[in-house]
């Protein structure tokens, strides 16, 4: 597989590689260790869920730059918004059904039961505003970033017909701000309603519910829109803001909960503030890591291909790969070297397999985008 480094950035592939190697690696503990807490297992589970909160940040940065580009630059019509939706879904959606019905196959096949919302699955609608059943677990942030897909570009389109005496640039920005907190206020609300309950309770029916968690994209649109308006700022600041976000994620994440503080697991601060507060250190992690253009081999090429397998990583690994594993090779009984042995070949089976997903479904599926005969019509207007 050939790659253009020459068109990647180099410090947003660190990004995505160390968010899929997050998740994966979090995951481990149903090898390594038991369900016990410790040091070890909250560090592992912290990082799956930093993981995702990357992935999202990344893709809004990203999808921003380009939504906000085709917004201030001509005439935005609702076939230009077409053409991003298709090229999104181009992106993302073969893969997403293709381990989806992989994993209807796989439950069938050992005479296990399908979810009552299975059809929900194949809309996006799984966790839409409750909790998602036991099944394919780790799709539950795609719904978030598809409605975060297709929220923006239809809000900025029709805001166009009310004819706002602003700029468009502006006004990029005062939507983006209006998505952000539009879901704070569900997350408020979410606080008010909601009984106490444990965190447990709190990851199933907050952290992995769309309709709380569609801010955690603009977040990443947001730094897109500041770093294309204020580019000198934004590239001036990259250290204070690097070393600052740092610093901000090291006391989220590990001082505040070793003191104690904001004990209750119903405050306002889990719920309405922890997971914004991550998204804007990884949003000032940005400014750096989107500097970075290139690197020596040893680490461009191992990373590099990392990332641009990520995708098919996160679809693969937990739902088919563990759980396979799990199943013909269970991990009872094991200790010592024979769990790094078992811990070995998981990985070594989650990037093969990725990469075959990868090279022969997910790459053709992208080389066929500006081939396709609708994005062809799409673009031509």
């Amino acid at each position: 597989m050939k790659i253009n480094y020459d068109n990647r950035i180099f410090g947003l592939d660190i990004m995505r590689a160390a968010a899929i190697l997050m998740v994966v690696f979090s995951h481990t503990l149903w090898i390594l260790l038991p369900r016990t807490k410790n040091l070890v297992t909250e560090v592992l589970s912290l990082s799956g869920l930093l993981g995702v909160e990357i992935f999202f940040v990344l893709s809004g940065f990203l999808i921003g730059r380009i939504i906000y580009n085709t917004f201030v630059n001509g005439d935005f019509t609702i076939k230009k918004v077409g053409y991003f939706w298709i090229r999104r879904w181009f992106r993302t959606l073969p893969n997403y059904y293709l381990i989806l019905i992989v994993n209807i196959g796989l439950v069938i096949y050992f005479k296990a039961s399908l979810p009552e919302n299975i059809v929900s699955y194949f809309f996006f609608l799984q966790n839409f505003s409750t909790e998602m059943p036991g099944f394919f677990v780790e799709s539950w942030s795609l719904p978030i970033e598809e409605f975060a897909y297709i929220i923006g570009p239809l809000l900025l389109y029709l805001i166009m017909f009310l004819r706002l005496p602003l700029k468009r640039k502006y006004l990029f920005g005062i939507i983006t701000l209006l998505i952000i907190v539009c879901f704070m206020v569900n997350k408020v609300f979410y606080n008010i309603n909601n009984e106490v309950k444990d965190m447990n309770y709190w990851n199933v029916n907050l952290k992995a519910v769309t309709i709380y968690r569609i801010d955690a994209v603009y977040y990443g649109v947001l730094a897109a829109w500041v770093s294309i308006l204020i580019p000198k700022i934004w590239k001036k600041y990259r250290y204070f803001l690097f070393l600052l976000g740092l610093f901000i994620l090291a006391s989220l994440n590990f001082v505040i909960p070793s003191q104690k503080i904001f004990i209750e697991n119903h405050s306002f601060f889990w719920d309405v503030l922890y997971l914004p507060i991550n998204s804007l250190v990884f949003v000032m992690c940005l400014p750096l890591l989107s500097s970075i253009n290139s690197a020596p081999k040893l680490l461009l090429i191992p990373i590099t291909y990392i990332s641009i397998i990520s995708y098919s990583m996160y679809l693969l690994h937990y739902s088919v790969v563990m759980q396979l594993l799990q199943y013909y090779f269970p991990t009872e009984g094991l200790v010592g070297i024979q769990l790094y042995a078992y811990l070995f070949v998981y990985l070594m089976l989650t990037f093969i397999s990725s990469y075959l997903l990868y090279r022969f479904f997910e790459k053709p599926f992208m080389d066929l985008r500006d081939k396709s005969f609708f994005l062809k019509r799409f673009k031509a207007n």
